[in-house]
């Protein structure tokens, strides 16, 4: 009952699946913004892991001056130290970020010589298998979710849109080679957002759930920016002036928080291709308005971005979300 005692009703399932759909394509436009930003830093620093390494770490700094300043932010940092003690909450599943640095490193080391959409391409098809296995495992905080026909159709047919909409890349096989770092990212991405989607439901707190993915992900990626200093040294390109080019790790803020916060009513599956739309499309336009010599789109990848679309609404139109039994 509300205050003036007229009742207040509950959000259908799904409204709030179709709600969860539409933010996650929104999230994977930005993502493919943030591909862009960060393999373009990638390449002016001439070190890809360097640029994760400045995204991730602003991220970070962002979100630890938010949490903290925030009522919802401080109620979850107490209610993460409280399900870490009582063991409702597994450090193993406070490290979704390590997977997040690897996707934000790939961004660094590949875009600049695959271009978006072929990166996008190849973390969809291991977003995809992926996102299958752990929603079957149950993983995510929406518990055990069946692979169903409609289910395995609409990752298959994400799988033949992207490849669709990027064919025309494949016959070169030095881009195949490189293509398989995103495609091992992808993978991890379903793991990822399963299991910050737990943390969002013990803190209660999406915001407290990012924090601890960018702080799980900035620690992994200075071990790996220290050796990686100690192999070849300084990177040989000097931070850039533009603005723009460290915008990555705010993107990386919001598209986590959204994703931990809406992947309880959406499953894993379903918010994995919803964002993969949004990444297909959102890599199409920016390689048609910021195209680069390794980024042509012609017809094929708009028809195969239209083919991805369709690929979400066949997966969503299956049966809801079904809830862990508690008790």
């Amino acid at each position: 009952m509300s205050a003036a005692g007229t009742t207040v009703r509950p959000v259908p399932p799904a409204t709030r699946r179709i709600v969860g759909v539409g933010l996650a394509i929104a999230s994977g436009v930005a993502v493919a913004v943030q591909s862009r930003i960060n393999g373009e830093l990638g390449v002016r620093l001439a070190d890809g892991i360097a640029a994760a390494v400045v995204s991730f770490g602003l991220g970070l700094l962002v979100l630890l001056v938010l949490v903290p300043a925030t009522p919802a932010g401080r109620r979850g940092l107490a209610a993460l130290r409280r399900a870490l003690a009582a063991g409702e909450l597994r450090p193993v599943q406070c490290l979704g970020g390590v997977c997040g640095a690897f996707l934000v490193a790939t961004q660094g080391l590949t875009i600049g010589a695959l271009g978006v959409a072929v990166f996008t391409v190849s973390v969809v098809a291991g977003q995809s298998a992926s996102s299958l296995a752990v929603d079957r495992a149950g993983v995510g905080p929406a518990g055990r979710q069946p692979v169903t026909g409609q289910r395995l159709a609409g990752a298959g047919l994400t799988v033949v849109a992207v490849l669709l909409a990027v064919g025309d890349r494949f016959g070169d096989p030095a881009a195949l080679a490189l293509a398989v770092l995103p495609l091992l990212a992808g993978v991890a991405i379903a793991w990822q957002q399963a299991v910050n989607g737990r943390v969002r439901v013990a803190t209660g707190s999406a915001l407290t759930a990012t924090l601890v993915n960018f702080t799980a992900g900035t620690l992994a990626l200075l071990v790996t920016f220290a050796v990686d200093l100690a192999v070849r040294g300084r990177p040989a390109g000097g931070l850039p002036t533009e603005p723009w080019l460290y915008l990555g790790g705010p993107i990386g803020i919001v598209f986590i928080a959204v994703a931990a916060a809406i992947v309880r009513f959406t499953g894993v599956l379903l918010l994995g291709l919803a964002t993969i739309a949004g990444q297909v499309v959102g890599a199409v336009l920016v390689d048609v308005v910021l195209p680069t010599a390794a980024s042509h789109p012609g017809p094929a990848t708009l028809l195969g971005a239209a083919l991805t679309l369709a690929a979400v609404v066949v997966a969503a139109v299956g049966p809801p979300v079904r809830r862990p039994e508690t008790g």
